[in-house]
């Protein structure tokens, strides 16, 4: 069976990874707009509601005008905006964080695309909190940086005409329209400290949540966390758990490959009382589009690993 797609906002940096992981694929007919009736609103209309799927890499706001749009019963929505992730209705798209999630996908018509730093933070912590090895009430924080790929085009123009960059911290306000899907989606009690950053590499992102485990005093230790994320992960061909003892760095690379996997480590003291989890993904990949095809899949009933850079 072959499944008709249609990507709004084909032309942005998440829509064209998308559609170069779909472009070969036998069991989807992409559906494309001329660059004159890309922004038209009738026939954007007409696209959406003639597709088995649709999914949308747009802004926020556009992404709920175009979720306005769809008048049937039968097509499918994958959001890769932000606009959805903590909305009812919505299914969130992180297939592996919780276990059911990947059910829930595959019976959605709404699926919600998590964010990229959301990604990490979740792949790390929800889990562990949900086998009651992490409390929910704890005052979590996330050290991150991200390859400039990450803020789209205008980001992407400053940091290659200004080559004298090296690091953009933001999110100085304490705010970042992630950190409400990191709280909502871990089910915490408070607020995150979320410190994110942009480095002088393409793609590629480092997620980390130190942890002091003697402060939390439940009596957990480092290697309880690590048996806790390989017992959940195990058998994912897309996520991987690996012990950090033995590693020295962790690096962004200007030129690391694309890929849609995520990595996650333990790092810690001897003691095991204070703990670095770490996730390292590709923010074009498992952090937007590598997520993106594998929710497709998912929903599409087919294996869902088709089409990744694994």
């Amino acid at each position: 069976m072959t499944y008709s797609v249609f990507i709004d906002g084909a032309v942005g940096t998440t829509g064209l990874e998308i559609a170069d992981r779909l472009g070969t694929r036998t069991e989807f007919n992409l559906i494309r707009l001329p660059e004159e009736q890309r922004k038209d609103l009738a026939a954007r209309r007409e696209a959406i509601n003639s597709s088995d799927f649709v999914i949308l890499c747009l802004p926020d706001d556009a992404a709920k005008e175009a979720v306005s749009l769809i008048s049937n019963e039968h097509t499918r929505v994958i959001d890769a905006s932000s606009a959805h992730r903590t909305a009812q209705n919505w299914v969130y798209g992180f297939a592996e964080f919780q276990d059911g999630q990947r059910n829930l996908i595959a019976n959605a018509r709404l699926v919600s695309n998590p964010g990229c730093y959301p990604t990490g933070f979740l792949g790390l912590v929800a889990p562990l909190i949900a086998r009651n090895l992490l409390p929910a009430d704890w005052p979590y924080s996330i050290n991150a940086v991200s390859g400039y790929s990450g803020g789209g085009k205008a980001l992407i123009e400053h940091f290659e005409q200004e080559p004298d960059i090296g690091f953009r911290s933001y999110g100085l306000t304490l705010e970042h329209k992630h950190m409400p899907e990191m709280k909502h989606h871990a089910g915490l009690a408070y607020d995150v400290i979320f410190a994110p950053a942009v480095v002088r590499a393409y793609r590629g992102m480092i997620v980390e949540v130190p942890i002091n485990l003697a402060a939390i005093g439940s009596g957990v230790k480092a290697s309880d966390l690590l048996d806790g994320l390989k017992h959940h992960y195990d058998g994912s061909a897309i996520v991987g758990v690996q012990d950090g003892s033995g590693l020295s760095e962790l690096l962004l690379s200007e030129n690391d490959p694309a890929t849609d996997r995520l990595e996650l480590y333990v790092f810690a003291h001897e003691n095991g009382d204070q703990v670095r989890l770490v996730a390292t993904l590709d923010n074009l990949g498992k952090g937007a589009a590598g997520s993106t095809v594998q929710d497709l899949n998912i929903m599409a009933g087919l294996d869902e690993t088709l089409g990744l850079r694994l």
